[in-house]
């Protein structure tokens, strides 16, 4: 359904091939929004791009990194010279690099031997480690600071950033992406109130286990049954099932509009089917 708050108006989208933001861009744009997709594999926005104009919608799929301040501005200033300014930036890019997931969740001495296939902290590539840092935390920071002059030149936007819950709980293997994701909400804080004066509300959603390409490998075997992860997951998941990708759109929506959510600023906002609330005993 078309929204007079933000038809015609321009929505940035970093991530956008992805399960969770292809699903939020495709409601921007039936809310009459032109959607800018942006994400480093061109093939899948393209296709993204082609479904959006199929029922109707404006989107423009663009090959971006997200760490690379130069072609954020680059595209920034495509997005700017075709369409206008952009009135909302959703911060969806990131996730999980090769090489970072620890083979256990706590120290085998292993780890300790040369040429171990044993995967651990002590002996991890912390190179990789800041590029993982990189991808979630700067990844956010770049594209918000340069589509962030867009919206304080323009009369001010909402820039909604990405959490996890490992923004809350420090999941275990995944030492890198946890504590990039906490850094969100506390960058999503910092923003928020940096921003006020410009007009501009940040705000966060945190998703919970929620099922796409990434996260598939580690929640489920090969045979389509659970894997122990997964499983684990569950227990302490109250709904007692992983999240869909349009479960998000709600949370989106009140974010995004002035008229249900113009004095909320600086929060982030679980959508996690209970986990977070669940202890587990």
């Amino acid at each position: 359904m078309k929204s007079p708050e933000l038809e015609n108006k321009v929505a940035v989208v970093t991530g956008a091939g992805g399960v969770l933001c292809s699903a939020l861009s495709k409601d921007l744009a039936r809310q009459g929004m032109k959607v800018a997709l942006l994400g480093r594999t061109l093939s899948r926005l393209e296709e993204l791009q082609q479904e959006i104009e199929a029922e109707g919608g404006i989107a423009l799929a663009l090959s971006v990194d997200v760490t690379d301040s130069v072609a954020v501005q680059e595209a920034a200033d495509k997005i700017l010279t075709q369409w206008g300014p952009c009135k909302i930036l959703l911060n969806g890019a990131g996730g999980k690099l090769p090489g970072t997931v620890t083979s256990h969740p706590k120290f085998q001495p292993e780890e300790l031997l040369s040429g171990s296939d044993t995967i651990g902290f002590l002996n991890a590539d912390l190179n990789i480690f800041r590029k993982e840092v990189d991808l979630n935390l700067v990844g956010t920071a770049i594209p918000s600071q340069i589509f962030g002059r867009q919206l304080a030149q323009n009369g001010g936007g909402v820039i909604l950033n990405f959490a996890s819950m490992t923004s809350y709980r420090p999941l275990s293997k995944i030492a890198p992406y946890s504590a990039s994701k906490a850094a969100i909400i506390n960058f999503t804080q910092w923003l928020s109130v940096y921003l006020a004066p410009a007009g501009i509300r940040v705000n966060a959603i945190a998703p919970g286990f929620f099922v796409n390409e990434r996260s598939r490998k580690l929640l489920y075997k090969e045979d389509g049954s659970l894997s122990p992860r997964g499983a684990e997951v569950l227990q302490h998941t109250p709904a007692g099932r992983f999240g869909e990708a349009e479960e998000l759109i709600g949370t989106m929506n009140w974010l995004i509009h002035e008229r249900s959510a113009g004095f909320v600023t600086g929060i982030t906002v679980p959508v996690d089917g209970g986990f977070l609330a669940c202890a587990g005993v």
